[in-house]
């Protein structure tokens, strides 16, 4: 293992640094150089802006109070447009739009690069709404209300400069917020570690101090349940990404801590009772409620005794799967589940003092997802997709059977390819479940050029979606497509993502090359022609399988990674990620980190060539990363490729036209590499 004393290119962390932005822009030029300069980047480019911008996409929306609300983009509209409908329309094929802010005009009249970064609407009219907006995407956001009767923002609203913040509505004078500004303090990973009480008309500094977390946490919020039967006011307080309390705001201000143990999630507020996930199982009495279950309990009933009562199962996880999540509705929950990776969702009802479940009728041969429900209402919205089925969205209106109104016009045509679920079986004998999209008429065996893709990390599966613009145009090419089910994602509940957590990190990567051995050992591909892609968490996977076991891949993709894992806790957010990998300044976590930090292990030995893509706008992963690693690589004579955008935060792509090219460029990079020669 190299030292880590000495760092040569610690320059390039400066991410507005002068030296630091001529080497990147001296990296971009030679990049697109070469890869724009590849006839087939300009078509697959072509067909991706057209995919992405597409006419006919689906126009997901939120229902809330019998109303619609979308954000759009497309060719014209880049930055977007925040319509609504009615809900009879919403239903109708050509549903008419109503424009309630047109972003694309808005940062022209104000000479801003504003990024649409989410919404929250005031009850109880729903009128107004407080909107995020970021300069090139990242997540340090401006907060600005706006008025949907009078198409303006509000004058001597509420309204806060850029910064790491959130904030929600507790009534429609006051919300509870999130903030450095003000006096508000911050963490070690630069979010606020306060929530304050802000009355309308008031400066920012005078806000009410409701709670203050330690310095040490990870993240902090407030979250309000605005429904029929009540309002309930909570501050969620993470000690780190897996760890949680939940507190009571009560009507004077002060808080109550809920006994609950700290290995759960908030799930969301439904007649009085609050829903929270577990990840470690929870014995009350003679009881035991399983790791990864839903379960309720009273609030009221909980408070006045100052312990847990009323608490019942809402859901248990499938034996071989994971509950995903849950949404409320007037009338019932919708709990959204996997098993063997692929989706189903059941309705929760009330039953006396428990729950009663029913199964949806839905499609359950790929991913069934929740994508909205209207707590003031009896609608949900779901959709339904496999890798070679088309979006389907679905309306649940109470005891209905789920209604489709809107399907994905096909984008690929299905007939030439195949979808299959497989099994590899890792070092310690661990089945290891990865999706493989194909073509049907296979090349010689072990020459079909294949993209593998992971994750493994924060809970977070990995389950079929219909193929994307990047897919269809590996497909077309000859290409085939792997997604592996590694440890550390959310596939299997969280003994599946506990498995691989900080000193088992390396059990994901094992994971991981398993798949890639049983792909070349069933004759689809070779070394030669498997390339690997993943990006954020996936980046540091296949930075690390990069400089482990560079002899068994042919081409590395590594998007907004974490490279340089004894910094990463001192880079941006990285202090809010050490319950996941662990803590460089303790020293037996920095051992294991030392093991396989990509940046501090690079083999000297050939390695492929590696396609480094990043933005200097990422606020969330650095992009020293990035650029140190590509540094260190190019110096040492390795071939690499390195791409940073300006803008775009996280994704790497602020726009539809900027994803487009992310694409593009990907593809490019990895037909030159494993299709050609």
């Amino acid at each position: 293992m190299e030292s880590t004393v000495d760092d040569p290119w610690l320059w390039l962390e400066e991410v507005q640094g002068a030296r630091a932005l001529d080497w990147v822009k001296a990296q971009n030029a030679r990049s697109l150089g070469e890869l724009e300069a590849d006839p087939r980047y300009r078509p697959i480019y072509e067909d991706a802006v057209a995919i992405h911008t597409a006419q006919d996409r689906i126009p997901y929306g939120t229902p809330i109070a019998g109303t619609v609300h979308n954000f759009w983009q497309d060719r014209t509209s880049v930055r977007g447009l925040l319509r609504r409908t009615s809900l009879a329309r919403y239903r109708t094929p050509e549903p008419e739009w109503e424009v309630v802010l047109d972003l694309d005009a808005l940062a022209q009249a104000e000479g801003e690069n504003w990024v649409y970064g989410g919404r929250q609407f005031r009850p109880p009219d729903y009128q107004r709404f407080l909107i995020a907006l970021s300069r090139g995407g990242g997540d340090a956001v401006v907060l600005r209300e706006y008025d949907m009767a009078t198409r303006r923002f509000v004058e001597d609203g509420f309204a806060l400069p850029e910064a790491k913040q959130s904030a929600v509505w507790l009534d429609t004078d006051r919300l509870l917020v999130a903030t450095s500004h003000g006096g508000g303090p911050v963490n070690t990973s630069g979010y606020p570690r306060t929530i304050r009480l802000w009355r309308r008309g008031t400066p920012i500094e005078s806000a009410e101090l409701v709670y203050e977390a330690p310095e040490t946490d990870a993240l902090l919020f407030a979250s309000v349940s605005h429904r029929p039967d009540g309002r309930h006011a909570f501050v969620l307080r993470m000690p780190d990404f897996f760890h949680e309390e939940i507190l009571l705001i009560r009507d004077d201000g002060g808080t109550v801590r809920l006994p609950l143990p700290e290995d759960i999630q908030f799930a969301g507020v439904f007649a009085g009772r609050l829903l929270v996930t577990l990840r470690k199982p929870w014995t009350l009495g003679a009881e035991t409620f399983p790791a990864g279950a839903a379960v309720s309990l009273d609030i009221a009933a909980t408070i006045e005794a100052g312990t847990a009562r009323g608490v019942r199962l809402v859901a248990a996880p499938p034996a071989r799967g994971a509950l995903q999540g849950i949404a409320t509705t007037r009338d019932r929950l919708l709990v959204q589940q996997l098993e063997l990776v692929r989706g189903r969702i059941e309705q929760a009802e009330p039953d006396g003092d428990g729950w009663r479940l029913r199964r949806l009728d839905l499609p359950d041969l790929g991913s069934v997802s929740i994508v909205a429900a209207d707590d003031h209402g009896g609608v949900a919205m779901l959709t339904y997709e496999d890798f070679l089925t088309p979006t389907t969205l679905y309306v649940v209106d109470g005891d209905a059977p789920p209604e489709p109104i809107r399907r994905l016009p096909a984008r690929i045509d299905p007939e030439p390819y195949t979808a299959e679920q497989r099994i590899a079986r890792s070092a310690d004998g661990t089945e290891v479940p990865y999706f493989l999209l194909r073509p049907k008429q296979a090349r010689t065996p072990g020459q079909t050029p294949t993209i593998l893709y992971g994750y493994g990390g924060f809970e977070i599966p990995l389950a079929p979606h219909y193929v994307s613009a990047l897919q269809k145009a590996w497909l077309e090419h000859g290409g085939a497509f792997a997604i592996a089910n590694i440890r550390g994602g959310g596939e299997f509940g969280p003994a599946w993502h506990q498995a691989a957590l900080k000193a088992n990190r390396q059990r994901a990567y094992k994971d991981f090359y398993a798949v890639a051995e049983d792909l070349v050992a069933s004759g689809l591909t070779s070394p030669r022609r498997l390339g690997i892609y993943g990006g954020s968490n996936g980046g540091l996977l296949v930075g690390v399988a990069l400089t482990q076991r560079p002899e068994l891949f042919g081409a590395v993709a590594c998007a907004v990674p974490l490279l340089d894992m004894l910094r990463y806790h001192r880079l941006l957010a990285g202090a809010s990620w050490i319950g996941e990998y662990g803590d460089p300044d303790v020293p037996e976590e920095r051992a294991v980190l030392e093991r396989y930090s990509p940046y501090h292990n690079i083999p000297d030995r050939p390695l492929p060539p590696v396609l480094f893509e990043t933005s200097t706008m990422d606020d969330r992963v650095h992009p020293g990363h990035a650029r140190k690693m590509a540094a260190k690589l190019l110096e040492r004579g390795h071939r690499v490729l390195y791409y940073e955008n300006t803008e775009g935060g996280h994704s790497a792509a602020a726009d539809l036209l900027q994803l487009a090219k992310r694409d593009a460029l990907t593809v490019t990079f990895f037909l030159r590499t494993l299709a050609d020669g």
